[in-house]
C-alpha cells in the first residue's frame, strides 16, 4: 500500500500515535527509495543538490526547531526539543554544513537560494502559525529523514572530490535519537492539546516533502524555459 493509500483510510482524528509513526517511515523510505544515483548525475546536478540543501538548512532548521518549541503547549515535551537545539548550536551544526558544502565545492548561491524560495516560504509561515502538533510531526519527519538522506548526500560529495564528512558522520547518528525525542514530545503535546477535527496532521510534513523535491530535482533549465 502506497503512503498516499495509507493516509486515505486514516481520518485525522482517529489517527493513533503507532500509525502515524508508521505512516511516516513509509514516506521517507519511498522518498529515499526514489534518489537518483549519484553516479548517474551529472557534476552540475550533484553541485545544485548540495547547494540547496545547504541553502535551507544552514540558515532554517534551527530557526524551524525553535518555532516548535514556541508552538509546543506540554511542558514535559519541551525540554525534548531544548536538547535538540543545544546540541545543535552547542556543536555548531550550521558550521558542519558551511564546511560540508564549501569542501564539495558546492556553496551556495543566488540562484540556489531562489530555486527554494517559493516553497521554503511556505514553510515558514506554516511554522509560524504555531500548531504544536503538526509542527512536532513535521520536524519528527524531517529528523527521521535527514539521517536516511545522509549516505546519498555523503556520495554527493564524494563524487565531487570531497573528504569532509563531519556533517554527514554525525547526522547519520544523532539525528536518529533526535527522531525518536520528536515523536515521544508529539505524543506528550497531542494528549494535551489534540489536533482540531478536520485539521490535516500531515500539511507541514507535505510542505516539506515538497520543498525536499525541489531541492533533490529542481533543474534550472526547465525553469529558465
Amino acid at each position: 500500500m502506497t503512503t498516499q493509500a495509507v493516509l486515505l483510510h486514516q481520518p485525522e482524528s482517529d489517527v493513533s500515535d503507532s500509525s502515524i509513526q508508521l505512516t511516516i517511515t513509509q514516506m521517507i523510505d519511498e522518498m529515499i527509495e526514489q534518489l537518483p544515483d549519484p553516479k548517474h548525475l551529472t557534476s552540475a546536478q550533484r553541485r545544485g543538490i548540495i547547494a540547496r540543501y545547504s541553502s535551507v538548512l544552514e540558515g532554517n532548521f534551527i530557526y524551524w526547531m525553535t518555532a516548535t518549541l514556541i508552538a509546543t503547549k506540554a511542558e514535559a515535551a519541551r525540554p525534548i526539543l531544548l536538547d535538540n537545539l543545544l546540541e545543535e548550536t552547542r556543536d555548531s551544526h550550521p558550521h558542519m554544513m558551511r564546511k560540508f558544502a564549501l569542501a564539495a565545492h558546492s556553496f551556495p548561491t543566488d540562484k540556489d537560494a531562489l530555486a527554494v524560495h517559493e516553497d521554503l516560504t511556505n514553510m515558514r509561515l506554516f511554522l509560524g502559525r504555531l500548531s504544536g502538533t503538526q509542527s512536532l510531526l513535521t520536524m519528527a519527519f524531517f529528523e527521521g529523514f535527514i539521517q536516511k538522506f545522509m549516505p546519498f548526500l555523503a556520495d554527493l560529495a564524494a563524487a565531487e572530490g570531497s573528504t569532509e564528512m563531519e556533517y554527514t558522520d554525525v547526522h547519520g547518528v544523532c539525528d536518529i535519537e533526535h527522531t525518536a525525542g520528536l515523536f515521544r514530545a508529539l505524543a506528550i503535546e497531542t494528549s494535551i492539546d489534540p489536533i482540531a477535527p478536520g485539521t490535516d496532521i500531515y500539511e507541514g510534513v507535505n510542505l516539506l516533502r515538497t520543498l525536499i523535491n525541489r531541492i533533490v530535482y529542481y533543474r534550472s533549465e526547465l525553469a529558465a524555459a
